[in-house]
């Protein structure tokens, strides 16, 4: 009898080349398809300048998208004129730029619109960050675009939206910042209203434009049809605020600015050591025991003023100056 895995005739041996080929044929592929990013082969055109647009289309060709950046001739992006500059180029520019095509058109020549006209009829996603309709009224609206290109997924970020009173308003992030009312819950308590130190409503709607996009191409695969996506840096930064906004729903009372201090867990803040702060970020009963194990005092886990985290958030004054006490032991 044949010993497992053995060839008894040269049919056998040609069935296991078969099978061997095939197995390898499949790694072979699994293996193409592992390499080959999720979005390879989508063709992206990109009409947005400064930042949630450009950041949202970058992530678009980190992911395997074909991007091709049009800007208008003359200046270009107004960004590619901000410093610092390395080597020449502003480091902004390049910093929400990367793994993207260029062409210069002017969207008023005619010849150049048609360029437009013939990238687009071939795209699957348009991203645009223009004043609401002001691209219309050069013909590349999304209607006529999808009129052009039923399945073109159309992108569209502002600050306030495509309609409604205010879509015709500017929209700068340090505003939006002061609207959302993320600035009065931002700074020490006895300060101003304090701007978050990055463009924060940008990249969350530059991360929003990214998921409306993938989720109409899903869409698409169902349908065969593509549809607009309609991203504003208000909405975006306002859908942050749910958990502050909830407080207010139910107590009546704005949040008010704590500082580094969070306001609903502690220790969750920074505190004063030897030589800096330190970030201590005890997010549950369990952490908050193995941190006073961690300073040799046990203790504090037990102390009625501490036991709970509604006790030490009653009681933050003295919890504060307890372990800033320990942590004088710590050169930093």
């Amino acid at each position: 009898m044949p010993e497992a895995g053995s060839v008894n005739s040269f049919a056998d041996y040609r069935g296991s080349r078969v099978a061997v080929n095939a197995n390898s044929e499949r790694r072979r592929l699994c293996d193409n398809h592992r390499r080959m990013p999720p979005l390879d082969n989508l063709k992206v055109i990109d009409l947005t300048r400064v930042l949630a647009g450009p950041f949202c289309t970058m992530m678009l060709g980190d992911m395997g998208a074909q991007v091709i950046k049009v800007e208008e001739p003359e200046r270009g992006d107004e960004v590619r004129g901000w410093e610092p500059r390395v080597a020449g180029w502003s480091s902004y520019f390049l910093g929400v730029n990367r793994n993207k095509k260029s062409i210069a058109l002017d969207l008023k020549d005619a010849k150049d619109a048609a360029v437009l006209r013939a990238l687009i009829a071939q795209a699957d996603v348009f991203v645009e960050n223009f004043k609401p309709g002001s691209l219309a009224r050069l013909g590349f609206g999304y209607d006529d675009m999808a009129q052009l290109n039923p399945r073109l997924v159309y992108c569209s970020i502002s600050g306030y939206g495509q309609t409604g009173p205010r879509s015709m308003l500017s929209g700068y992030d340090v505003v939006i910042q002061g609207e959302a009312g993320l600035m009065s819950i931002t700074g020490q308590p006895d300060g101003p209203p304090t701007r978050v130190g990055i463009a924060i409503s940008d990249y969350l709607a530059g991360l929003y434009a990214i998921q409306g996009i993938l989720l109409a191409i899903i869409d698409r695969q169902r349908t065969g049809l593509g549809q607009r996506v309609d991203v504003a840096l208000y909405d975006a930064l306002l859908s942050a605020m749910t958990l502050h906004a909830g407080v207010v729903f139910q107590t009546g009372d704005c949040p008010s600015r704590a500082g580094n201090d969070h306001p609903s867990i502690a220790p969750y803040e920074t505190f004063k050591g030897r030589g800096g702060s330190i970030i201590v970020a005890a997010g549950n009963p369990r952490l908050w025991t193995q941190l006073c194990a961690a300073l040799d005092a046990e203790h504090l886990a037990t102390d009625p003023r501490f036991a709970t985290n509604a006790d030490r958030l009653l009681n933050r004054t003295a919890l504060k100056e307890e372990l800033e006490t320990r942590f004088q032991r710590f050169e930093l």
